[in-house]
């Protein structure tokens, strides 16, 4: 009997491992024209969902029509309509019911409730206005079947738990406003659990009992729990209390990009035993270190002195005090412009959780208008860009599908079977 030379027999079993982490073929070598048209018909086969964007904030605004067509870069015209939506081959958005965190008190809960339902009422005065262009969605058979008819499926998430003040019968009336997740909390800690940003005391102190309750009521209401922005110890927390896969609807990977925002290799693989999923985030801070700029820091610095982080801009009630506010965040953003992250750092997340854990443990949520955008995917029209790299890295289709949409339903699925 011929002894397997040993170092031969290990590089195979290496090789075989990297293949199945890997779930693709080989890299695939196509003009642009021919992987575009390749990538377009992948996208009319599979169902491709963005787990977040912050749209509804602008819909509120008056002027902004989501059925029209808005040319990116000029003032009001944000990164999502549904005409964009059909360009770039998206299927399915959350719409995110954004409340920035405040005060912890009966009045600011009651103001920003009123905000969450009036954003609410927004995306159904959409689907109202647009019925041949668009369609509420609640379920991943809706998605399915919205889809086949043509159509965008709209179903909404709310980031932030704040506007559940400490009255547990408001995830019950969420959930049948049609709200499929909750962000427990934002960048602040609320009433909920501390968040991985601004706390309001150095020690970390997770979920909250009132936490806890609100975790069971989601699992009872069949509304997936989202861990992005909340910090470690929330993070485990809700892990260990709830009865569900839990999931990130716009995060990154930590060991690429060492932000507070990101989830580590430890947490994913958490994350990835109870059955969730990790939305990999288009926002440029999430997907890379940025490089020492000390003038644009200061500016920035004193920007956020000012008014506050520039992502919170988007809570601010005075709208006057929001649009200048932007506008001078704008303009130093204009005189010391950052280089953007782009498509191929995304797609670097996704293999790093691929080789990590497995293909069907990762997705995509976007955070358009919401800070998200990368610089070869600026917008919803150019979501197929994102299929275009993972197609030339050599994904298959049937993985591409899971990382569409496959997975993120998969976790919708379980959390609307466990609460019947």
């Amino acid at each position: 009997m011929i002894k397997p030379n040993r170092r031969a027999a290990a590089a195979l079993v290496a090789l075989s491992i990297a293949g199945l982490a890997a779930c693709a073929a080989a890299p695939v070598a196509l003009d642009e024209a021919s992987l575009e048209a390749r990538a377009r018909a992948v996208h009319a086969r599979i169902l491709s969902v963005d787990t977040h964007c912050d749209t509804p904030m602008m819909m509120l605004r008056g002027s902004f029509d989501m059925g029209q067509r808005h040319e990116t870069g000029k003032p009001g015209s944000g990164l999502i309509d549904l005409p964009r939506m059909k360009e770039g081959g998206l299927d399915a958005l959350f719409f995110g019911v954004f409340t920035g965190q405040g005060e912890l008190n009966d009045p600011s809960y009651i103001r920003v409730r009123d905000l969450a339902d009036r954003m609410i009422a927004a995306v159904d005065a959409m689907c109202a206005k647009y019925p041949d262009l668009v369609e509420k969605a609640a379920t991943p058979a809706d998605a399915y079947r919205i889809k086949a008819a043509g159509k965008r499926a709209a179903f909404l998430g709310m980031e932030n738990g704040y506007p559940i003040g400490l009255d547990l019968s408001l995830v019950e009336a969420f959930a049948k406003k049609g709200i499929r997740y909750i962000t427990l909390c934002h960048s602040g800690d609320n009433q909920i659990c501390d968040s991985g940003t601004e706390r309001r005391n150095p020690e970390d102190k997770g979920l909250s009992e009132f936490g806890r309750k609100v975790v069971a009521e989601c699992n009872r209401n069949g509304i997936m729990i989202d861990v992005s922005h909340i910090s470690d110890k929330s993070f485990y927390d809700v892990l260990e209390a709830s009865q569900t896969p839990i999931f990130a609807s716009h995060s990154c990977c930590r060991a690429l990009c060492n932000n507070p925002r990101n989830l580590s290799d430890e947490m994913i693989k958490a994350l990835a035993k109870k059955g969730g999923v990790v939305q990999l985030c288009f926002l440029g801070d999430y997907l890379r270190m940025p490089q020492a700029d000390p003038e644009r820091d200061k500016a920035l610095k004193d920007l956020e002195a000012k008014y506050g982080p520039q992502r919170n801009l988007r809570g601010l009630a005075d709208e006057a005090l929001r649009a200048k506010a932007m506008q001078e965040f704008q303009t130093v953003n204009q005189r010391f412009p950052r280089q953007r992250a782009t498509v191929k750092d995304l797609v670097d997340h996704v293999d790093h959780i691929v080789r990590l854990i497995g293909i069907d443990y990762a997705g995509f949520g976007t955070d358009f208008d919401g800070g998200g955008g990368l610089a070869d995917c600026a917008d919803a029209s150019q979501m197929v860009r994102v299929t275009m790299e993972l197609l030339r890295r050599g994904y298959r289709e049937k993985d591409i599908a899971k990382l569409w949409g496959g997975n993120i339903m998969r976790v919708l699925q379980k959390a609307i079977d466990e609460a019947a």
